[in-house]
């Protein structure tokens, strides 16, 4: 490649990684925070407000009244594909009140447009936390917990502001739980899967007599489907929304056909299929320049009852390298980072696969920072939120490890959250459930590599 080949295709990556990123960091002075009743079931003693940043992004903050002085950056899941609402932040702060329960302050954005952008929310995050400081004073210590795509967002925000040798970080410590860890390009791979197989069993998606596109579009412009359409072509298809007894024997073997081969529960197909369409064409169309990221030439697909046919009939498509390349830029983590991060994934979530934690780790091995990585898991099936004790073992094992120089080890991690469940057990319904000595696959176990 020509010098002038490799400033031209630096300049379109870079391009690229602005949609995803979002505008200048340049933003108008924001209000002061406004105070506001806490929501349930926050501690009614704690001091909660709310307001919007300078770049239009919502936020909750919550102190409790025995505030420990360390503050709880939160980066939550996704992505939204509408506008930014304040009841989102408020939910999350709902959802995450055991932190406050735990004695830390709590702050989540809603981040300042929806839609895809892992450097954007971590931007928003930082900012977020310089209100914060501004009106309410420094922390002792300042943690990050991102949460599902939260996690690639305060994976990036690690790299951003404590770099590996770099200037002093805001941030002393680094929780990922539930994590799309390892960037959008592997982390989405398998949803083009999913399009293609859906496509090939269903045809539905679009149907014949509607208007064709390449499925990495998620859907064209000025598309009306809306998602309980969608909906009822998956359960015209595959039964999915009726009890099991009800469905034809057709439905039935097309439904095991795709969660065989794309390795997912049929619980979780519809929102899966959802993130493929809506989320991709928020991707793809808005934040990429229309070009595609996703790829799947040569990828061998198996599980069906027919699996030649299968690889012969699924529409196959090439990724443009310079759409991977912006994505990447945005959203992969390079491991550089200097804080201390504990993760934690269930072992059977049925959004965020378990062998993502294995190309983290990887990431971190070839950066050199795999020390400052324990990773942890738990015999769970959900995604959106774990079983209470073990988030504020986790936040405390954390603050030991940046204020004692105590590294946990899984093991000393489910000792810990023992330790919790008679505060935060929800009379004994909520249990640790740790395994200490569980390792995830690679990524490539569960994603046909390609």
């Amino acid at each position: 490649m020509t010098t002038t080949s490799k400033k031209v295709v630096v300049a379109l990556l870079l391009g690229l990684a602005l949609g995803l990123a979002g505008a200048a960091p340049v933003h108008a002075a924001a209000p002061a925070p406004v105070a506001a009743s806490c929501p349930a079931p926050v501690p009614a003693s704690a001091r909660c407000y709310t307001g919007r940043d300078g770049a239009g992004a919502f936020y909750w903050i919550a102190i409790p009244a025995d505030w420990s002085q360390v503050l709880v950056m939160h980066a939550h899941g996704g992505p939204e594909t509408g506008p930014p609402l304040a009841e989102r932040s408020r939910k999350d702060l709902e959802r995450w009140a055991v932190t406050v329960k735990a004695g830390y302050a709590w702050a989540g954005s809603t981040y300042r447009r929806g839609g895809y952008g892992v450097t954007m929310a971590a931007q928003d995050t930082e900012r977020l936390r310089q209100l914060f400081v501004r009106h309410f004073g420094s922390p002792r210590r300042t943690l990050l917990h991102g949460q599902s795509f939260g996690a690639a967002v305060a994976s990036k925000a690690a790299e951003l502001y404590a770099p590996v040798g770099g200037r002093p970080s805001p941030f002393d410590g680094v929780l990922l739980t539930s994590g799309v860890l390892g960037g959008g390009n592997s982390a989405y791979e398998f949803r083009l899967d999913l399009r293609v197989v859906y496509q090939y069993v269903c045809r539905n998606h679009p149907r014949p007599e509607e208007p064709q596109y390449p499925l990495w579009m998620g859907l064209p412009k000025g598309s009306t489907l809306t998602r309980a359409d969608l909906a009822e072509r998956v359960k015209t298809c595959t039964g999915v929304g009726l009890p099991a007894a009800q469905r034809t024997p057709e439905q039935a073997a097309r439904l095991k056909t795709i969660t065989s081969v794309v390795k997912i529960p049929e619980r979780t197909l519809l929102a899966h299929l959802n993130w493929a369409t809506w989320l991709f064409q928020d991707l793809v169309q808005e934040r990429l320049g229309g070009r595609n990221p996703f790829g799947n030439l040569g990828v061998v697909y198996q599980g069906s009852a027919d699996d030649a046919a299968l690889n012969a009939g699924v529409l196959r498509y090439s990724a443009d390298p310079q759409a991977q390349g912006a994505l990447a830029l945005d959203s992969r983590p390079t491991g550089r980072t200097s804080l201390p991060t504990l993760t934690l994934h269930a072992i059977n979530d049925p959004t965020a696969f378990v062998e993502l934690e294995s190309a983290y780790r990887a990431i971190r091995e070839s950066a050199g920072t795999a020390d400052r990585l324990v990773q942890s898991f738990s015999d769970e099936s959900e995604h959106s939120y774990l079983s209470e004790p073990e988030y504020p073992a986790l936040f405390a094992a954390l603050l030991d490890w940046i204020d004692k120089g105590e590294k946990p080890t899984p093991a000393s991690l489910a000792a810990r959250c023992a330790d919790f469940e008679p505060s935060f057990g929800n009379g004994g319904k909520d249990r640790c459930r740790f395994r200490p000595e569980y390792r995830p696959a690679p990524l490539e176990s569960r994603v046909p590599p390609r």
